[in-house]
């Protein structure tokens, strides 16, 4: 096994998954800014088994995105099986990771996300099965609580498979993604796991990360929805300093993501970046009025225009 989260020097800088957020394009400009690994967007194991097509292009990489983990969704151990195969063979990542951290509805409705984190003996199972079939590290990301199962039961439940790494979402699922994240509950899963550990939630500037990581004593970071509108925090982190983009370089860092997106998807992919592209924009003087044609583009021509006006 080629074990990639040992060769890190330490704070480990993770992009965390965000679905309908960290395609290709996204983690090539986090990556640009210093990220040290990057995460697919969560991907469901029964698609992969029963309609893998779109899901496989939806984990497609490029070279330069190593190390690449991808992440699987689900909750039937069988369907780990089969997907951990097959993302395996045919997308060829450097790992594979489980989620049980996600609290939206309509994955929790399948068993499946943070949910799953409570029946912790399919949550074994499932990571049982996808450790069984890959001679990938396999990692979990999962929340500090969800009902009457903390992150330490979860823990020690699942002590005995060879688990990699672990990102925790510093939040209980009640929590969503509101609150402070818990920094002694992470700090205490040191006692109970011996894999890398990167903390998540919350970590909006350096001094944000530097708090977090001196509370948790965790081996890294995994940074997620503030790096949305601010890909370079990895960079900030990394520096210990922060960066205020002039309007001429958040222009060039809109213009080559948008260019990236488009080489990779065409307008399907500018059609789906403007959510990210609204993200850009906040804290302009302007904001309000360039987001309102921020969410009508089509196009990448449509994009170079828009950047006319900032």
């Amino acid at each position: 096994m080629n074990n990639f989260w040992g060769k890190f020097n330490k704070p480990i800088l993770a992009m965390a998954p965000m679905a309908g957020i960290t395609d290709s394009a996204f983690r090539q400009v986090c990556k640009s800014f210093g990220a040290d690994v990057l995460y697919s967007e969560m991907a469901s194991v029964t698609a992969l088994v029963y309609a893998p097509q779109k899901t496989l292009e939806l984990l497609a990489f490029q070279e330069i995105e190593r190390p690449y983990v991808v992440q699987l969704f689900g909750s039937n151990p069988e369907h780990f099986v089969k997907a951990t195969k097959i993302v395996t063979e045919k997308i060829k990542p450097d790992g594979i990771d489980l989620n049980f951290g996600c609290p939206v509805n309509k994955i929790q409705k399948q068993g499946a996300g943070a949910v799953l984190m409570k029946d912790k003996k399919k949550a074994y199972d499932c990571i049982k099965a996808t450790i069984d079939n890959t001679d990938l590290p396999v990692s979990i990301k999962t929340r500090t609580q969800v009902a009457d199962v903390s992150i330490l039961d979860f823990l020690d439940f699942v002590s005995s498979l060879d688990v990699k790494a672990l990102m925790i979402h510093g939040r209980t699922l009640a929590q969503g993604f509101a609150g402070e994240i818990d920094t002694e509950i992470i700090k205490k899963a040191k006692s109970y796991f011996g894999g890398i550990i990167l903390a998540n939630g919350g970590i909006n500037n350096w001094m944000e990360a530097e708090r977090i990581l001196q509370k948790t004593e965790s081996d890294g970071l995994g940074l997620a929805r503030w790096a949305v509108s601010k890909p370079y925090l990895f960079q900030e982190i990394k520096e210990k300093k922060d960066f205020h983009l002039s309007s001429e370089e958040l222009k060039k860092l809109i213009k080559n993501h948008a260019k990236l997106v488009y080489e990779l998807k065409g307008g399907r992919g500018i059609i789906e970046f403007r959510k990210i592209l609204c993200a850009y924009l906040n804290g302009l003087v302007n904001a309000k009025k360039i987001r309102e044609k921020a969410v009508a583009i089509n196009d990448f021509e449509d994009v170079l225009n828009l950047l006319k006006e900032i």
